[in-house]
């Protein structure tokens, strides 16, 4: 929403369990996270900071300690690091850390997120489509109810058929799908 401002949640700390089911900022997310995948992996701080400084990204075990406890802020850069280190997708990083821990749970919310998106820019260039017809329709009243009915029986069709490859055809009815377009 315009206008809307932005609050910051606070970093958990490391001697606190994340709350669940609630959303912390970016910057929460990756702090948590970074714990959560160092741990899981028996790594230490020390360990941690070895293999950043390796993938070309200075850091100190001290530094490590510190995000992960919300002590200090994390850079751009190093948790571009972090994400190389720990192999992982910088999106899953600095996602939720109950839902990003498993990732299967992030690819399909990915797909999701991308599947809505689709479906706006479809609404759009069907809005759109539809508001040129109308406007060349407008010129042309003569044709308007033959363009209907087209469009009207097109939709239709469509409809039917995206209904029979998600539900099945209805019980105890022997219905075709229409012919793939």
């Amino acid at each position: 929403m315009a206008g809307e401002c932005y609050v910051r949640k606070e970093v958990a700390m490391a001697d606190e369990d994340p709350p669940q089911g609630v959303l912390l900022s970016g910057e929460g997310n990756v702090a948590v996270r970074i714990k959560l995948e160092r741990e899981a992996r028996g790594w230490s701080t020390n360990a941690l900071s070895d293999r950043m400084n390796e993938a070309g990204f200075e850091m100190n075990p001290s530094a490590v300690w510190r995000i992960e406890n919300g002590k200090r802020r994390i850079n751009l850069d190093e948790t571009i690091g972090f994400a190389e280190v720990f192999g992982l997708d910088l999106r899953n990083l600095v996602g939720p850390p109950q839902l990003a821990a498993k990732a299967r749970a992030m690819e399909l919310i990915d797909e999701i997120i991308d599947a809505f998106r689709a479906t706006q820019r479809a609404n759009l260039a069907f809005t759109e489509a539809r508001d040129a017809l109308d406007a060349y329709l407008a010129e042309y009243p003569d044709i308007r109810e033959e363009a209907d009915v087209m469009v009207s029986n097109a939709m239709a069709e469509e409809a039917s058929r995206t209904m029979l490859k998600m539900h099945g055809p209805p019980p105890g009815g022997d219905v075709e799908p229409a012919d793939e377009v």
